[in-house]
């Protein structure tokens, strides 16, 4: 019997990003309207779409061998989980979302200890809990459907627990942030026995093997030119590169063919100053993936 290996695919607001890094890893997957089982150009992998929240149960329980959700959905769950790797992708900021603690701009409440006896809204909500009794503060802790800063607005709670990036969307509701609860960010998970499997094993790290590579080449460029012997120190000097520039003799001349990587925010300040050194021909090519 030929062996699969089931990975759960997030559905939401991580979805469409976790397509595309997937596809700059090298893996095509296609979702169809109304289906929960994408296809993927893959024959020795399965894919099912759930949500990010309900990730980290089923892939414990082995309904799924690995897949991908927020780290704040598997502390929610308490999920006995196999951590693979850390995938910190997001189409708003490439940074780790945070969890935060918000209240009224005009709010008396300052500190967590000033939340004793008062009620928050939160879709974290075990997370929450546990945050609080931990510090010995007792406050009452409601689910939160969505809309969860206007609870606030509404007088229905008197702090909310959010996730944000940036904090616009709660300042925009006229709340302020006092406290920072975690940060989160997608993890590649795997179900224990899975990961014991020696196939599956070999599989699951084949992905975090590309997922990696894929995101360290987010923003790098490739720069490749021609130096002549005599300029070619100045230009070394010049380059910044991951680990050294390459190097190669151009035939039957006394010229090099130079080649490194730079990030791609560099690149704009960086081929002026090579024209200037002696460089020519220079080139700027995309990555896909740096391993």
């Amino acid at each position: 019997m030929e062996k699969k290996l089931k990975l759960g695919i997030p559905k939401g607001s991580l979805e469409k990003a976790t397509i595309e890094l997937f596809e700059k890893s090298g893996w095509r997957i296609n979702v169809h309207h109304r289906s929960y089982f994408p296809e993927i150009d893959d024959p020795e992998i399965e894919c099912a779409i759930c949500r990010a929240q309900e990730m980290s149960r089923y892939v414990e329980q082995g309904v799924l061998d690995c897949g991908i959700t927020g780290k704040d959905w598997i502390l929610e769950n308490d999920s006995k989980v196999v951590t693979i790797t850390d995938l910190i992708y997001s189409k708003v900021s490439k940074r780790p979302a945070r969890w935060v603690l918000a209240v009224p701009a005009d709010s008396e409440i300052k500190r967590l200890e000033d939340l004793e006896g008062k009620k928050i809204a939160t879709e974290l909500v075990n997370f929450t809990r546990r945050y609080f009794a931990e510090r010995g503060i007792k406050v009452k802790v409601e689910f939160s459907w969505g809309a969860t800063e206007a609870k606030v607005v509404q007088g229905l709670a008197d702090a909310i627990v959010e996730v944000t990036e940036t904090g616009t969307t709660i300042k925009a509701h006229g709340l302020k942030i006092i406290h920072e609860l975690m940060q989160t960010y997608p993890q590649l998970i795997a179900n224990q026995k899975a990961w014991e499997d020696d196939w599956k094993r070999k599989k699951i790290e084949q992905l975090a093997v590309m997922l990696q590579g894929a995101l360290r080449a987010d923003r790098l460029v490739g720069l490749k030119m021609n130096v002549s012997r005599e300029n070619l120190e100045k230009i070394v000097k010049i380059l910044p590169s991951l680990n050294a520039p390459t190097i190669s003799p151009l035939y039957q001349t006394d010229w090099f063919a130079v080649e490194t990587v730079v990030s791609e925010n560099k690149v704009r300040e960086l081929i002026p100053k090579l024209l200037e050194a002696g460089a020519q021909g220079i080139i700027e090519y995309a990555l896909n993936k740096v391993i």
